[in-house]
């Protein structure tokens, strides 16, 4: 008899314990940023490598592979 009580009364609270509301966490809003004053220009790069001639310059294109199927 007492047995089946406390069993009743564990059970209950052990249902109840799982009725809580969910918690709510704010979290702040990410500070947005906001561009200052322009910097003074950087150093220039230097200066990249001619290419060939338009007379000689050969341009290849090949076709693309066929795709093989899978063997089973």
């Amino acid at each position: 008899m007492i047995r089946s009580i406390l069993i009743s009364v564990l059970a209950v609270f052990g249902m109840a314990a799982c009725d809580r509301p969910a918690a709510v966490v704010n979290v702040p809003p990410a500070p947005v940023a906001v561009p200052g004053p322009a910097g003074p220009a950087g150093p220039t790069g230097n200066t990249g490598a001619t290419g060939m001639p338009g007379d000689t310059a050969a341009i290849i294109v090949t076709p693309p592979l066929a795709a093989s199927a899978p063997t089973n």
